[in-house]
């Protein structure tokens, strides 16, 4: 059975956004753990995290995925700038015990000139700071496109960053299909090549959640630009060869696709279901 659903505001409370889930057609979702674009989190309403968190099992949801801001930037150059990755991913995972949710997932940061391997080396100090036996939330590394001095753009870059992690099981990933395209990976045309190549490298175990993206630049131009299913790079064919790749097809997937309004997620979703063999 595919598991598909799309990223979701919790501006108007966490029940509220599961229900809103369900009636798009949705069995999962992600959401921003705080402000996408600053740091500030709203208070944490423990009675609305628990009614979400029996909604869910209520109504056979897969898991969902809390998503960290897109400011932070663990392997920053700057103390300040990594403190404040560190303050904001240890509140989030203080957070995400409280409602329940399985999966944290978060961009490993960009260099900055610092170099891919002292970049690798101070996400991976991080996580060995913030990983403890306080909560049993599972960290996703999310694959990159390798854009500028992103780290994170290919296989081997995450797992040197798991390889560093003392608690590793807490460690996975999140595979994001716009991103692996653009970073060189033809998962459009060759998903066996890809995921036996990650499988090889990281392992598929490793693998918990699925970012289903088009792209909007071809192949291999390290250019994170998202585009509607079958709009893209990757297209209709592509992609219905994704959700249906055996090593795929029981993960949740989520779309990160650029729509304005619900009912263009609720009609992507139909379409993404009706790909399903």
């Amino acid at each position: 059975m595919l598991h598909i659903g799309c990223h979701l505001s919790p501006s108007d409370g966490l029940l509220k956004m599961a229900k809103t889930a369900s009636l798009l057609g949705a069995d999962t979702f992600q959401f921003f753990s705080r402000n996408p674009r600053g740091s500030k989190a709203k208070p944490l309403d423990e009675a609305d995290a628990a009614a979400m968190h029996a909604y869910l099992g209520d109504n056979g949801f897969a898991p969902v995925l809390v998503h960290a801001p897109y400011t932070l930037n663990p392997c920053a150059e700057k103390p300040e700038t990594a403190q404040f990755a560190e303050l904001c991913m240890r509140d989030d995972l203080v957070r995400c015990t409280a409602m329940k949710t399985p999966f944290y997932n978060f961009h490993p940061g960009s260099h900055v000139g610092q170099g891919i391997g002292v970049g690798i080396e101070k996400t991976t100090a991080l996580l060995n700071r913030i990983l403890d036996d306080s909560t049993d939330t599972i960290v996703l590394i999310e694959t990159m496109a390798g854009q500028g001095s992103e780290i994170g753009g290919t296989f081997e870059q995450v797992k040197a960053i798991i390889d560093g992690v003392e608690r590793s099981a807490r460690v996975g990933v999140c595979l994001d299909t716009c991103h692996v395209f653009a970073a060189g990976y033809n998962i459009a045309n060759d998903p066996d090549g890809v995921l036996t190549q990650f499988d090889r490298v990281i392992g598929l175990d490793r693998l918990k959640f699925i970012h289903l993206n088009d792209s909007k630049f071809e192949c291999g131009e390290h250019k994170d630009r998202h585009a509607a299913i079958g709009e893209g790079f990757i297209g209709l064919e592509g992609m219905g060869r994704i959700v249906n790749h055996p090593a795929l097809k029981d993960l949740p997937f989520c779309l990160e696709t650029p729509h304005e309004k619900l009912d263009e997620y609720a009609d992507e979703i139909r379409l993404v279901r009706g790909m399903t063999e």
